[in-house]
């Protein structure tokens, strides 16, 4: 089983910057590809990027020259550094991890808010 548990959430002006982070921890695994989606009240969850193993990204529109995804491959860790939010950006984040091992199975983190302030 994979643990993913994120951080750096919180409260951030608009125009300001945040970095969350996504630590996965347990045994036994190996994760391929790592993303950050994102859920506002009222909204369906949706997807803020991804990252393969070897580093290949994709970002939604919404947050393409905004925010960066990236990955520490060593400490299973997986970054979204937030710059120039916009209160729409506000939203639970959460972490998603697709492992090699245990083959096919999808894990996710429990969220961290972060609000956008104007």
């Amino acid at each position: 089983q994979v643990q993913l548990v994120e951080s750096g959430g919180g409260l951030v002006q608009y125009g300001g910057s945040l970095r969350l982070s996504c630590a996965a921890s347990g045994s036994g695994f190996a994760l391929g590809a790592m993303g950050w989606y994102r859920q506002a009240p009222g909204k369906q969850r949706e997807l803020v990027a991804t990252i393969t193993y070897g580093g290949a990204t994709n970002y939604a529109d919404s947050v393409k020259g905004r925010f960066t995804i990236s990955r520490d491959n060593a400490k299973n860790t997986v970054y979204l550094n937030m710059n120039s939010p916009k209160p729409e950006d506000t939203a639970v984040y959460y972490c998603n991890a697709i492992a090699l091992v245990p083959a096919g199975k999808t894990f996710w983190g429990r969220g961290t808010q972060v609000t956008v302030s104007s």
